[in-house]
């Protein structure tokens, strides 16, 4: 008889889980040991530079475009400045490259790893938010990748994920017009290895199935995602142990 359990994970947690999850990937394994992985700039993307180089970082300094309250009850703590692209070779990082130079000498079996503003999970179709007139960071790197062959990893939790078509969202977004209020110009729709909560607990604890079965929380947990984890008992112990390890990871930026 399969064993069940149940447990909700906050945004935050599920951030350090999906870093952890990452770090695990085999095509990751082996870039860090043979190639080049290079990390593009977002929140979940900064729990996953943590996660590779082995220490804490001050994870507000390593986003690009970032999505606040309208009307915050209290400033936000943001650094001051940008901290530099992280890109690793053979597991040492590189000073003085960004991840567009990166991948601009990246080979089949690199790694360029890209966050996402939003998924379409059923599809396996992730989507970035574009303020750059040419594209950002996504406009000058996929290209590149997705010709030569590099692994493209997109860290991405389920609170971000949206019912539409992200091919058709991207189609509208895209059509031009007037456009009021706050904006952005471009919806890229990617696709390459997605990694959410679900994918990360189940490289982390092999043997066990995980299914989203609700969302949401409040005083702290809005956002989060409500897991269902299957399997024999001894390995949906072993998933427990593994997410109680980020079980209590404050919010970003805290």
């Amino acid at each position: 008889m399969s064993t069940k359990a149940c447990l909700s994970l906050t945004v935050a947690e599920s951030k350090r889980l999906i870093a952890k999850g990452v770090v695990a990937l085999p095509q990751v394994k082996h870039a860090i040991a043979n190639g080049t992985v290079a990390i593009g700039r977002g929140s979940t993307n900064a729990y996953v530079v943590e996660e590779l180089i082995g220490r804490r970082i001050d994870r507000t300094a390593y986003v690009a475009g970032i999505t606040l309250p309208s009307k915050p009850a209290t400033p936000p703590k943001l650094a001051a400045e940008k901290m530099p692209d992280v890109v690793l070779r053979r597991g040492e990082q590189m000073q003085g490259i960004t991840v567009p130079q990166a991948v601009a000498d990246m080979q089949r079996g690199d790694v360029l790893i890209k966050g996402a503003n939003a998924l379409n999970y059923k599809e396996g179709v992730a989507g970035v938010l574009m303020g750059h007139p040419t594209g950002g960071t996504v406009g000058a790197t996929l290209g590149t990748a997705v010709t030569r062959g590099v692994v493209i990893v997109i860290p991405v939790g389920l609170e971000k994920c949206i019912p539409e078509s992200i091919f058709e969202m991207s189609r509208r977004l895209g059509q031009g017009g007037e456009l009021l209020g706050d904006g952005y110009l471009g919806l890229m729709p990617i696709t390459g290895l997605i990694v959410t909560e679900i994918e990360a607990i189940q490289l982390l604890a092999p043997g066990v199935t995980a299914s989203a079965i609700g969302c949401g929380g409040i005083c702290g947990a809005e956002g989060a995602v409500w897991l269902m984890l299957e399997g024999e008992r001894p390995s949906v112990e072993g998933a427990l142990a593994v997410l109680d390890a980020v079980r209590g990871e404050p919010p970003f930026g805290g």
